[in-house]
C-alpha cells in the first residue's frame, strides 16, 4: 500500500514526500553561504593575508570545514592562496565586484537621507563634501536649516583648501602621511584671520582630529560661521568625504559643536557603512 504523506500541523496541509529533507538541504546551503561570508569578511586592509588557522579561529570553525569553504572561495577566484606562506587573500573576483559596486555608488545619493536626519536632529546646515584632489574639497550638498538665518553653501563645485576650516580638515588628518607632509609644506593660504596658516599648528590640531575623530572651525573660512565635521569613510578604509554641521557663530559656541558631534559621528557612520566601511575590530 502506497504510504500517504502525514498532515503538517502547522499548516494543516499534507507533507509532500522528501519536503523534510528538501528543507534540510535548503538550510545546510544557507549555513554554507552565511561561513562563506563570514570568511571573506574576516579579512580587512590590516588583515589582508591569513592562514588556515587565522581564518578558523576567527570564524569559529574547525580546520577541515574552513579548509573545503577556502577551497571553494579560490575556485570561485574570491580568495587566492600564496604556495610559499600557504597564506590566503581576497582574489580578483572580489576586486571585480567591489569596482562594479563602487561604480553603481552615488555618495550623493547615498548621503542625502542620512543628511536630512541630521539636519533634522542638529537644526542646522549639513554639507556633503568630497576629496577633489590631494590639497582640496569640494561642497558636492547641503540640507539647510529650517533657521531663518542659517548657513547657505554658495560654492558647491569650487575646488576649497583642505587646510580651510573643518571639512577639509578633517579629510586632510586621515590623508596619508605623505600627503598630509605636501599640503603642510604650503604655501597655506588664509582665507580670512582666523584661516590656521602656521603649519605647526594645523600638524597639531590634525594629531587632534585623528584622537577625537571630528574637527571644528571656528569661522576659520566663513567669518561668522562655526562648524563640526567628520570624516566618511569607503570600503578600503580611505577617508573619502566628511559631512559638516555648521551654522552662525551666535548659535554655534563651542559648547553647542561639542554636543552636536555625537550627532555627526553617528551620521557619518551610517553613510560609511553604506560604503562599505567596517570598523577595525577584534574578532573573538
Amino acid at each position: 500500500m502506497a504510504r500517504v504523506p502525514s498532515d503538517d500541523p502547522t499548516t494543516g496541509l499534507a507533507r509532500r514526500p522528501g519536503a523534510d529533507r528538501g528543507h534540510a538541504n535548503g538550510v545546510s546551503e544557507v549555513r554554507s553561504l552565511d561561513r562563506a561570508v563570514a570568511v571573506l569578511v574576516a579579512f580587512t586592509g590590516r588583515r589582508s593575508m591569513l592562514t588556515l588557522s587565522d581564518v578558523a579561529k576567527r570564524v569559529g570553525l574547525g580546520t577541515s570545514t574552513t579548509h573545503r569553504l577556502l577551497r571553494s572561495l579560490v575556485a570561485h577566484g574570491l580568495l587566492k592562496r600564496d604556495d610559499a606562506s600557504k597564506g590566503y587573500s581576497l582574489g580578483p573576483t572580489v576586486l571585480r565586484l567591489a569596482q562594479a559596486a563602487a561604480g553603481a555608488m552615488d555618495v550623493r545619493e547615498l548621503a542625502r537621507p542620512v543628511m536630512l536626519r541630521l539636519r533634522d536632529a542638529a537644526g542646522e546646515t549639513v554639507g556633503l563634501h568630497l576629496l577633489r584632489d590631494a590639497r582640496h574639497r569640494v561642497v558636492v550638498d547641503q540640507v539647510e536649516s529650517h533657521q531663518a538665518l542659517r548657513r547657505t553653501y554658495t560654492e558647491l563645485g569650487e575646488p576649497i583648501p583642505l587646510h580651510q576650516g573643518a571639512p577639509g580638515k578633517v579629510l586632510l588628518a586621515f590623508r596619508p602621511p605623505t600627503d598630509q607632509a605636501a599640503v603642510l609644506a604650503g604655501p597655506l593660504e588664509a582665507a580670512n584671520p582666523q584661516t590656521i596658516v602656521d603649519a605647526d599648528a594645523l600638524r597639531a590640531e590634525l594629531d587632534d582630529i585623528r584622537l577625537r575623530g571630528y574637527g571644528f572651525s571656528h569661522g576659520e573660512r566663513v567669518s561668522g560661521i562655526h562648524t563640526v565635521a567628520v570624516p566618511v569613510f569607503d570600503h578600503a578604509g580611505a577617508a573619502v568625504a566628511s559631512l559638516s554641521v555648521t551654522g552662525p557663530a551666535l548659535r554655534m559656541p563651542l559648547e553647542r559643536l561639542a554636543a552636536l558631534a555625537p550627532l555627526a559621528v553617528a551620521a557619518a557612520g551610517e553613510l560609511s557603512a553604506l560604503l562599505g566601511h567596517r570598523p577595525i575590530q577584534e574578532v573573538r
